[in-house]
């Protein structure tokens, strides 16, 4: 048995934390939640008060690249709304991106086994406008990867049909060429490079 009696004691001794930061952050945008508001929402998308959803979910890490999310967020136009789960949320939800009618621009549905609630957001989506494929909704996919157990994620997305995902800031390392290849030409899977570039791409 290891003894941490010195550690504890000094411990004792050092001056208690001090707040950091304080603030509120509005989050519990299941999929419950949003159906609850889906009037609002299909007439903010119907008027077009809402032209695309940005579904940023996914995992941070403490890399400067991960960065690149914030800024994104930032540079997103004023009629676009965020889906996000997961711990990327981290990188821009204590930004002040404002909201919509009413309809906060960061749809937080909490972590990352609640990705599902935003499938569910998707599909609901389709139905009520009565689409028949999924990627013909407004909705983009750049997402935030790093941690392999997110994998299951990504293959309920590709289960799903939705295509074009883009991963960033690096592709998954178990990643080899030739998958890469399936998955670019059966999905159009994809990377990121640069905010201005990537937001050019996002809203042609």
């Amino acid at each position: 048995m290891k003894d941490f009696s010195e550690l504890i004691a000094h411990a004792k001794s050092c001056p208690a934390p001090t707040e950091i930061e304080k603030g509120e952050i509005v989050g519990g945008f299941a999929h419950n939640q949003v159906m609850a508001l889906a009037d609002k929402v299909i007439d903010a998308v119907k008027t077009g008060a809402i032209k695309r959803f940005f579904v940023m979910a996914g995992c941070d890490g403490r890399m400067k690249s991960r960065e690149y999310y914030a800024n994104f967020a930032k540079a997103l136009p004023q009629d676009t709304v965020i889906l996000t789960a997961g711990c990327a949320k981290y990188q821009y939800n204590k930004l002040n991106l404002g909201d919509i009618g009413g309809i906060p621009r960061v749809l937080d549905a909490g972590q990352c086994n609640d990705s599902y609630s935003l499938a569910v957001i998707a599909l609901k989506l389709k139905e009520v406008f009565g689409l028949d494929d999924i990627n013909q909704l407004p909705i983009s996919y750049n997402i935030a990867w790093y941690e392999q157990k997110a994998v299951i994620v990504l293959l309920a997305l590709l289960y799903l049909g939705v295509k074009n995902i883009h991963l960033g800031p690096t592709l998954p390392g178990f990643l080899s060429p030739n998958v890469v290849k399936v998955l670019a030409d059966n999905f159009g899977i994809d990377g990121i490079s640069n905010v201005e570039d990537d937001l050019k791409m996002f809203l042609a």
